[in-house]
């Protein structure tokens, strides 16, 4: 397969380095909301470098026990120094394995998986780090949740 062919015309924002730790950050949260609250992935991302935010819906608000339980599942998984690997596979390959939603109308028939070890793979076309040890320390800032929506945001320190 040519891994050299250009899936989509991905935004620069994703394409920044300097973004990979939280963006990889993101793919752990989202695999460890999923685990805890058997709820999909964000239904919103907004990441930054200093600071992110992720919306989740979820038909309670999560307690504080629940906020110290995410912060702690997502630095046990950042700690276990897991790989960073790609794999591109075909549109029907990815159908039966991935939610194929948000993926853009006109979209190349090759489409980029991203793994975080054995933990998270998902359909992706940012950057990201080599190994989650260079990840950092997750810490979840403020949350709040109002209509079915859980929204944190966090930082890597």
């Amino acid at each position: 397969m040519d891994t050299n062919i250009v899936i989509n015309k991905p935004s620069p924002k994703f394409q920044d380095v300097s973004i990979a730790p939280m963006h990889t950050c993101e793919h752990i949260i989202n695999q460890t909301m999923i685990r805890l609250f058997h709820c999909g992935r964000s239904v919103s991302a907004h990441i930054e470098r200093k600071k992110s935010k992720l919306d989740y819906a979820l038909p309670a608000a999560p307690t504080d026990e629940d906020i110290t339980r995410i912060e702690n599942a997502v630095n046990e998984v950042i700690s276990r120094n897991l790989e960073v690997t790609t794999e591109y596979i075909t549109q029907a390959e990815a159908v039966d394995r991935f939610d194929m939603k948000r993926l853009p109308e006109g979209a190349s028939d090759t489409v980029r998986i991203v793994k975080v070890g054995d933990y998270d793979e998902c359909l992706c076309i940012g950057q990201h780090v080599a190994n989650t040890s260079e990840i950092g320390t997750f810490k979840i800032i403020s949350s709040d949740y109002k209509d079915g929506i859980f929204r944190m945001r966090f930082k890597l320190v």
